[in-house]
């Protein structure tokens, strides 16, 4: 049903066939992965273009404008098209016919839903978000990840991957002896009735007053006089587990879903580091060295003058060795998410997806060539990272410290604004874009809201079916073919995109395109909407022409069909009413 793929397949026999006819025999067969049906940026060049002409040229050693010529001669036959000229340097342009447009509004009303290219070939993938350390609830910065992780997902579903959602979770070292160590003085805390001083290195969250309430019904005041480490071996799973819990009740409320949490202590008791070390000592990546300073800020706290077991990073892409072991003899962050790597290599035999936070751009490189290290080059490792996001209330930056434990929980922006609104608007810039995030609009009821933009649009098509009192929404193709109106055909031709518009999210792993396709239709709708009042001749409904009316009706099924697929896998109902 992607009309993009069908005439791109075309395009692509006919440049062999005109190949074949010149007697041409391709040296680069990989060529013509390089050519594309995208759509005009200026409506006045056609529906659709390809740059067919500009990467035949340099095989051909002909200008392009003189081999967009020649293709030109080949495309004209086709009866689909009404026009095809060609455009500087050398694009060629489609102008398709009218019944087209309204086979393939037809063809979609008669199958119900929409079909996507399944590339995915049932291949695997892990898809690993959010990994938030479980020292403590989610906060509204975590949102953006797990939304971008979820949708991404589900759209890498619908193309046919077979996708496990991932969370890791850092349940071993420094942060949890902090986290156990704050539980400890709260625990004491609850014994004394008197309120600690909490350093300004501890956790300072309320959440860990509920946990050490638990803790004393729990044990009473057994642990009181337990040193630390004792104190560490009797809670620490049960503060995890109640903080995981916090956890997972938060991305349910966000519509988030999961398949597998990871745990970091486990993985490391099932010998993953010495399975890494093995295979890097295998294939000879691991010697003892000293590392020279870095120049950047962020690798100083490892960094020693000291002879170290160093990984041959530098060998897979990354900007220098890196160490594998501290000086006290303990694994290095970077070696245990090594284990983690190596793990989720051999569970899902296909390719890795990462979703990160800002905080890891400087992380990128090392574990990308872990991945390859460990994989020999077999397994693929994308890591996508989300920018920070501001919150905002009426244009003014919202102040967190997250250090004071001033910050805002996921579960406050849920209980607020509900989830619809939070997964929308966290799709609304590309992820590595820093994204602002302001209350007051996001509660607006105008344009200013793209999700009551989009879910005002679904309501109005109901709405008009509704006031239609025709109730057989069954079309026949002589029914569509009354839409002939050019912003009628405008608003198909945007339909028809959808199915392109998911594959290429899915390709590009960009579900923030989703969101963008979204906002523009709903635009297109309520403008012609808007010119209905007006043009008698654009209104959707005809008291006096029962065929007219059902042929619009015909234009608004297949809208609300496209934005509740859209919705869909934002995990959003639309709203029927508003």
């Amino acid at each position: 049903m992607n009309i993009f793929n069908t005439y791109l397949q075309y395009i692509n026999e006919t440049i062999l066939t005109f190949l074949e006819d010149n007697n041409i025999i391709l040296e680069n067969n990989n060529m013509l992965e390089k050519v594309v049906l995208e759509v005009p940026k200026d409506k006045k060049f056609g529906d659709l273009s390809t740059n067919a002409a500009l990467v035949l040229s340099s095989t051909l050693k002909t200008k392009p404008l003189d081999v967009a010529k020649k293709l030109k001669l080949k495309f004209v036959n086709h009866n689909d098209f009404c026009d095809v000229n060609i455009a500087n340097p050398g694009f060629i342009n489609f102008t398709l016919q009218e019944d087209v447009w309204q086979k393939l509004l037809f063809n979609l009303l008669e199958t119900g839903e929409w079909k996507y290219e399944q590339f995915g070939k049932n291949n695997n993938l892990n898809l690993e978000f959010v990994s938030a350390n479980p020292t403590g609830p989610l906060h509204a910065g975590h949102a953006r990840g797990a939304v971008v992780g979820d949708c991404l997902a589900r759209i890498l579903k619908l193309v046919g991957f077979n996708v496990t959602r991932e969370y890791y979770i850092n349940d071993a070292g420094n942060q949890i002896d902090v986290l156990i160590k704050s539980v400890q003085l709260r625990y004491l805390e609850q014994l004394s009735g008197i309120n600690a001083n909490i350093p300004e290195n501890f956790y300072p969250g309320a959440y860990l007053i509920k946990i050490a309430k638990k803790i004393k019904n729990q044990y009473d005041d057994t642990l009181e006089k337990l040193n630390y480490e004792n104190f560490f071996l009797k809670v620490n799973q049960l503060v995890i587990n109640e903080i995981l819990n916090l956890i997972k009740k938060d991305l349910l409320n966000l519509g988030v879903e999961m398949d597998i949490f990871s745990s970091e202590k486990s993985i490391i008791e099932k010998g993953f580091l010495d399975k890494v070390l093995n295979i890097l000592k295998d294939n000879k990546l691991i010697y003892e060295g000293i590392l020279e300073k870095p120049k950047g800020k962020a690798d100083l706290d490892e960094w020693e003058p000291r002879p170290q077991l160093l990984f041959k990073s530098s060998l897979f892409g990354d900007d220098s060795d890196r160490a594998l072991k501290k000086s006290d003899g303990s694994w290095t962050y970077f070696a245990n998410d090594m284990a983690y790597h190596l793990y989720k290599i051999e569970k899902t035999k296909g390719n890795l997806i990462n979703i990160l936070g800002a905080d890891h751009l400087g992380y990128l490189k090392r574990i990308e060539s872990a991945v390859k290290a460990l994989s020999s080059n077999k397994i693929k490792l994308v890591n996508k990272v989300c920018a920070i996001v501001h919150l905002m209330n009426d244009d003014k930056k919202i102040k967190m410290s997250k250090r004071s434990g001033n910050f805002i929980m996921l579960s406050d922006l849920i209980n607020d604004l509900g989830k619809d609104v939070i997964r929308f608007i966290m799709l609304t810039r590309k992820n590595e874009q820093v994204l602002e995030f302001d209350f007051k609009k996001a509660l607006a009821q105008n344009k200013d809201n793209p999700v009551f933009y989009v879910h005002y649009a679904y309501a109005r098509c109901k709405s008009i079916v509704k006031n239609s009192n025709i109730f057989d929404q069954k079309f026949s193709f002589e029914e569509i073919k009354m839409l002939k109106d050019n912003n009628e055909l405008s608003l198909i031709k945007l339909i028809s995109q959808w199915p392109r518009v998911v594959e290429l999210s899915a390709k590009h792993m960009e579900p923030h395109r989703i969101c963008y396709y979204l906002i523009e239709l709903a635009s297109e709708f309520h403008s012609l909407w808007n010119k209905g009042k007006v043009d008698d001749s654009l209104k959707f409904i005809h008291v006096d022409d029962a065929s007219i009316t059902k042929s619009k009706l015909a234009l608004i099924n297949s809208i609300m069909l496209t934005i509740k697929s859209g919705l869909n896998i934002l995990s959003i109902n639309p709203m029927e009413e508003m």
